[in-house]
């Protein structure tokens, strides 16, 4: 039998550890401090700061101004950890192809008609992939997000190892636009992750694919539905949406190459007529000499649906790159149109 550990030397030992454990989390900024930070005393905050003054010419005292207000925060963290997108499809679907969705996306086409026409005509992308997107991402414009943008970013572009590059760069980019836009960078509010307005733009989408589409002199997404119309339009085309060509087909899978044809991925890599060969076919006719992908839509029980997804349905993945939202989309558009046309 083991000699009892005396109780002096473990009470040491805890508070020992208690100690290391508090230093270990106070350096690293996570939960237990991360909302009592001020972001200004992070020595990468000030090299961004240094950043922005050199590069762009931003008033180094303003931006520290303005980064002393910032607050950040753990529950975008948690948020951003635990996306919908991680849900298999069965679970995924019914949150954004409902009754009351398709009812509302019929309400909202009607109420912008005009608008929604023009945007084809101009653009080539149509009312119902238009419609699906905005009701996806904001319910039609009634929930655009209620996180102050800046603090969004600066949350995951400086304590989010995982994706600090990239929201880094579209903190930069949500400075600059709120610069050119003549925007209080601490009074705008949009998702956990930094999107904005109706359409849910980041910041660099903003950026390079917002239009005017009104032509009051002003690229608004927030209040603008004619502007947030027209921008989604924009973004499909400049990401190479094909006019008048169809999304994808559900497909019949009867081939030992199914592992490997899922793993190529969701850019279109083969022709319809060699997933023919290869055992995948359309169950719904597409030109054979389209490149294609196979994609895999989890069913609660049994084998998954396949889909054959083309150039189309990879253009809206370019708008958020599961094929889950690409697909909720897709369908939801489908039935607003049927809805509507019914």
């Amino acid at each position: 039998m083991q000699k009892p550990i005396p109780k002096q030397p473990l009470r040491r030992a805890l508070l020992s550890f208690a100690l290391i454990s508090g230093l270990l989390t106070a350096g690293t900024g996570l939960a237990a401090t991360l909302d009592e930070e001020i972001p200004t005393q992070r020595t990468e905050v000030q090299s961004f700061i240094d950043e922005m003054a050199t590069k762009h010419g931003f008033d180094r005292d303003e931006l520290t101004a303005i980064f002393e207000q910032v607050r950040m925060k753990q529950k975008i963290i948690d948020a951003i950890t635990r996306p919908a997108e991680g849900k298999p499809w069965h679970e995924y679907r019914p949150i954004f192809v409902t009754k009351t969705r398709i009812s509302e996306g019929v309400k909202f086409w009607n109420e912008n008609e005009v608008d929604l026409k023009r945007a084809e005509q101009v653009y080539g992308v149509p009312p119902e992939i238009i419609v699906a997107i905005i009701g996806v991402e904001t319910r039609y414009g009634r929930h655009k997000g209620g996180w102050r943008v800046l603090d969004s970013l600066s949350t995951l572009a400086f304590a989010y190892p995982k994706r600090a590059k990239f929201f880094r760069s579209e903190l930069e980019q949500y400075l600059l636009l709120a610069r050119e836009e003549s925007l209080d960078p601490l009074s705008i509010k949009g998702s956990y992750a930094g999107a904005m307005g109706k359409a849910q733009f980041i910041s660099s989408s903003y950026r390079n694919f917002a239009v005017d589409f009104d032509g009051d002199g002003k690229r608004d997404l927030w209040n603008n539905t004619t502007d947030a119309i027209g921008s989604v339009a924009n973004y499909f085309k400049r990401h190479k949406w094909q006019p008048g060509e169809p999304v994808g087909s559900y497909a019949m899978v009867g081939s030992n190459r199914i592992t490997r044809l899922l793993k190529a991925g969701i850019k279109p890599h083969t022709t319809v007529k060699e997933f023919r060969q290869q055992g995948v076919t359309a169950l719904t006719p597409l030109p054979p000499e389209a490149p294609a992908a196979l994609i895999a839509f989890e069913k609660k029980v049994g084998r998954p649906d396949y889909w054959l997804g083309l150039n189309n349905f990879y253009t809206i993945t370019r708008y958020n790159h599961s094929p889950l939202y690409a697909m909720a989309v897709y369908q939801l558009g489908q039935a607003i149109s049927a809805e509507r046309d019914g």
